[in-house]
């Protein structure tokens, strides 16, 4: 058996600039890729334990306890059916001494085959060890398969230096692979490995050679002056800008500091400023293009005031930075009165005078322009008013001038800022403020933790939009399928459910989908969808509901009764989580399930009323008596919204169910009696749904 040595394994390839905003997953592709594929081939010695690199111009992964050639594999291998590979003498046939010669063994002994059954006939298997991958051999193909599946944005194509056409995201310089203190002979896009790379582009010289794989890291700080750890550097950014902040607070996305680590391979962070003049434009402005356009970092004081300086991430430490701030400074002037010009031009016009224009934007060519939905949405914001209990004049205005800021050139060019732009235009105008704030807030909640709008008027105008959309769409065919939701129907549909719910708002979901769909009364393309769509916001209200921390039998148990009003169903539901932690709970959700299958089964369905003169035994008395005790009790509680004391209530009524099962047959052969009974039954069953279809907790 081949001794194996262990040692750490590097690979890393070097190219010319990789895309940044796709570092970070093929920094991750390229190791988990190349782990992976070694893992199974067993060059890995125990679990694997791995370290990632990527820079601007590189990605590499260093790997512990890698096996220069992996264990012996026992196999066990079918030859042939034994009536194949012996005659009827039992000797030995051609084709069995044909079939051992091609697995590599000619001359294997007849008698040391294993002769076992295979299926329904016997056959010969052979058993043996063999030997196992080396590593060169192993790493070669790891890196081809990972090298072609990479989430490679766009592929370029490139010549090498001996005339091959080579396609990969950025030309490849070097290669290096490494186990130990030995170069991994092997190539990759018409490259070479080695044991030498290049450190920083301007701050090092020549080649940098690396002793042993575990040097990688450390040698290319000090002597080629790169942090070779996408994360290391990430960290030493937001350290080094936390630090320059000082007092104030750093304007640092993540996406931003994701994207200048990858511009980067030595991050040194310097200030810089710009005139206060610019102050006076919207401080969203001109965050925005310094984040967007230059990849500079914004600082703004306690109160969230954008001040004057802002931070740079450069890729050049000197002491004397003069220059570089400098050229930045002149760099960001231009931008910002890009941000001020257009800003100037747009209070020009009032957002009033564009909402005409729209008629020029298509908005869906089987839902007509933007001004037909402006109008759709004023129409249904006014209606929506009286049910949130707001003016519905000012709603109705608000939602006319909602969409009026896409005409604007600030929103031209920086379209993330549509409805920011339209509050600051709107209060320019001496629109009323919850106008102004409705044309920003009517987007909200815009992701996943995002707030909900702070006002009553920008509440309905959100709502309109979003069941507005929600509506045209799915109704002109174009519902979401599987992961595919172009027009982020999924999202709108949780934005209207946080409002409902984080409000409280006393609202029928129905009476809303209805609303909007007769905002479509006049596009003859919009069919009924109605059902479909309130289903949909059931789907979407389970999931969220779950990712709440609430049961899955608990919101099955309250969404079964299909609710239409929602600001009521936390209430609901944490009623219920008491309810089924009482001692009754089981047997009467239990009880309850049986009910609801009787009820089902019953052709002609439930009488209305219970007869009393008509029942016979205790059992059917006593629990008529308990659910007319009960009933006003419960009816009470629910009156004032307290589901938890109606449906501890029902803990009372456990025993009497519980007779009334054992001693009274429900489907009796005198059709009078048994209607009567089923009667009863409906009673209870109409007491123990009050809150929620409790049989929906039954194990």
């Amino acid at each position: 058996m081949t001794q194996s040595n262990n040692a750490s394994l590097l690979v890393e390839l070097l190219t010319e600039e990789l895309p940044p905003k796709a570092l970070a997953r093929l920094d991750n592709a390229f190791a988990d890729g190349i782990v992976e594929r070694l893992a199974a081939r067993d060059l890995i010695d125990g679990a694997p334990s791995f370290e990632k690199y990527a820079t601007p111009r590189r990605l590499a992964v260093l790997i512990k306890n890698v096996r220069d050639v992996a264990p012996e594999k026992q196999v066990r291998e079918k030859v042939l059916p034994v009536s194949v590979a012996l005659d009827k003498e039992g000797k030995p046939t051609p084709p069995l001494a044909k079939k051992l010669a091609a697995l590599g063994f000619p001359d294997f002994p007849l008698e040391e085959l294993e002769r076992a059954q295979d299926g329904k006939a016997e056959a010969f298997f052979l058993r043996y060890a063999a030997p196992g991958a080396t590593l060169a051999e192993g790493l070669q193909v790891a890196l081809d398969e990972t090298l072609a599946n990479l989430p490679i944005p766009k592929v370029m194509t490139y010549q090498r230096p001996d005339g091959t056409s080579v396609q990969f995201v950025r030309p490849v310089q070097r290669l290096i692979a490494m186990h130990g203190r030995s170069v991994v002979p092997m190539s990759a896009l018409g490259v070479d490995s080695g044991d030498t790379t290049v450190g920083h582009r301007f701050m090092s010289e020549g080649l940098v050679a690396i002793a042993h794989a575990d040097d990688y890291a450390e040698t290319l700080r000090s002597k080629g002056r790169v942090v070779s750890s996408f994360d290391d550097r990430r960290e030493s950014i937001r350290t080094q800008l936390q630090a320059f902040a000082g007092e104030d607070r750093v304007v640092m996305p993540e996406a931003l500091l994701d994207e200048v680590n990858a511009l980067v391979e030595w991050p040194v962070v310097y200030e810089c400023r710009f005139d206060e003049a610019f102050l006076q434009v919207p401080q969203e402005c001109l965050i925005l293009t310094m984040q967007t356009n230059q990849k500079y970092f914004a600082l703004v004081d306690q109160n969230g005031k954008l001040r004057s300086r802002f931070l740079i991430v450069s890729n050049i430490d000197t002491k004397t930075p003069g220059e570089i701030v400098e050229g930045n400074q002149r760099v960001v002037r231009p931008r910002l009165a890009d941000a001020k010009f257009f800003f100037t031009q747009d209070k020009k016009k009032r957002l009033e005078d564009r909402v005409p224009l729209l008629a020029n934007v298509v908005y869906h060519n089987k839902l007509g322009a933007a001004l037909q939905r402006v109008e759709r949405l004023e129409a249904l914001a006014g209606e929506i008013a009286p049910m949130v209990g707001v003016d519905a004049a000012l709603t109705r205005r608000a939602a006319r001038l909602a969409k009026a800021d896409l005409l604007t050139d600030m929103v031209g060019e920086f379209p993330e800022l549509q409805g920011t732009m339209g509050t600051y235009y709107a209060r320019h105008d001496g629109e009323p403020e919850e106008v102004a704030l409705a044309c920003s807030e009517h987007y909200q909640p815009r992701f996943s933790g995002d707030d909900t709008p702070s006002t009553g008027v920008g509440a309905a105008v959100a709502l309109a939009d979003k069941l507005e959309t929600i509506v045209g769409i799915w109704s002109i065919g174009l519902a979401p399928t599987g992961e595919k939701d172009p027009f982020a129907l999924r999202r709108h549909a949780l934005g209207v459910l946080r409002i409902l719910l984080e409000k409280k708002l006393p609202v029928d979901l129905r009476e809303l989908v209805a609303a909007a769909q007769r905002q479509f009364a006049n596009v003859p393309q919009v069919a009924d969808s109605q059902g479909a769509v309130y289903a949909f916001f059931m789907d979407r209200l389970h999931g969220l509901l779950r990712e709440r921390g609430f049961e899955a039998n608990d919101i099955e148990a309250v969404l079964s009764l299909n609710p239409t009003r929602l600001d009521d169903i936390v209430a609901r539901l944490d009623a219920v989580r008491e309810f089924a932690a009482l001692p009754e709970a089981a047997s009467l959700a239990a009880a309850n399930k049986r009910i609801s299958n009787i009820l089902k089964k019953s052709e002609q369905g439930a009488p209305s009323s219970v007869d009393k003169e008509r029942l016979l035994e205790p059992a059917e008395k006593n629990l008529y008596a308990q659910i007319e005790q009960v009933t006003p009790r419960v009816q009470s509680t629910l009156a004032a919204r307290n589901y938890t004391n109606a449906l501890t209530a029902l803990a009372a009524l456990r025993e009497f169910v519980d007779t009334f099962f054992n001693d009274v047959m429900v489907n009796a052969e005198d059709p009078a009696l048994r209607n009567n009974r089923l009667a009863l039954l409906n009673a209870l069953h109409q007491q123990m749904n009050c809150v929620a279809d409790i049989s929906k907790l039954a194990a």
